[in-house]
């Protein structure tokens, strides 16, 4: 009966994706599906840049799954940072996705600069994210090809980890598919149609000029920006209430799902 009404206020609130019978399953259990993933350390030799990474495999055996690369919010230097969207990932894993989270942040990394024009100060920081997602890409690549599809690679990224991933969509086009941020407020997002180009929005922070096209060209270039109403900035996380992350994760997949 709950994933009957489920289904139901999906479809009233413009849902039309499909709900796979593994996360049918898990809406009609008092406790949800948890997938463990498996952490370790990346080294890219060329940069001496250790990158830590966590990966959720997906729960169903589809063939070829697509490849999510979710890249955190700031969080100080805290070395857990990429374990605080496991909402977003384990969702996507049920769904079959296969999800690589990235811990940009090491313990040694000088702090963010929190003064100055942030698209100066915190641009090295970005371009340093942008080479971490090159380089785990490539690694997926390399070593995942059985695993999952890593020609169709979606990009999702909150606030400072969303900057970094609208840097590597302008720099890198070629190498993703969709770029999803959740709100990011100081890198532009690239203006175009490939890759395709998604965003959420706080309701108490706004981005810097620039950084959102207008309503005439994101329509035009078919990207879609989306402000809920109900969460703020910090809450965009596994720190937001169960509604805020069900809202968040239903528009993602939403996203995903989009041809």
């Amino acid at each position: 009966m709950r994933v009957l009404l489920l289904t139901i206020a999906l479809a009233w609130a413009g849902f039309t994706g499909h709900i796979p019978a593994a996360i049918a399953q898990n809406m009609n259990t008092a406790s949800p599906v948890t997938i463990q993933p498996d952490t370790f350390v990346l080294m890219d030799s060329a940069r001496s840049r250790a990158i830590p990474v966590a990966i959720f495999r997906p729960l169903s055996s589809a063939a070829s799954p697509e490849l999510v690369i979710l890249s955190h919010g700031y969080g100080a230097n805290d070395p857990e940072s990429y374990l605080t969207y496991r909402s977003i990932c384990n969702f996507l894993a049920l769904q079959g996705y296969m999800v690589i989270s990235i811990q940009h942040e090491l313990p040694t990394d000088a702090l963010l600069p929190m003064e100055g024009k942030p698209q100066i100060v915190r641009r090295p920081c970005w371009e340093r994210g942008a080479d971490n997602i090159r380089f785990v890409i490539q690694y997926a690549r390399q070593h995942f090809t059985r695993e999952c599809n890593t020609q169709l690679v979606t990009l999702i990224g909150h606030s400072n980890g969303g900057d970094m991933s609208a840097l590597f969509a302008r720099k890198y086009p070629g190498m993703i598919y969709k770029l999803i941020t959740l709100d990011n407020r100081r890198m532009a997002l690239p203006r175009t149609r490939h890759p395709r180009v998604y965003s959420l929005r706080s309701s108490d922070q706004p981005a810097d000029e620039g950084v959102l096209p207008g309503v005439s060209k994101a329509w035009k270039l078919g990207m879609r920006i989306i402000k809920l109403p109900a969460t703020i900035h910090n809450d965009m996380d596994d720190g937001g209430t169960p509604a805020q992350r069900a809202e968040i994760n239903r528009y993602i997949l939403e996203f995903m799902n989009e041809k």
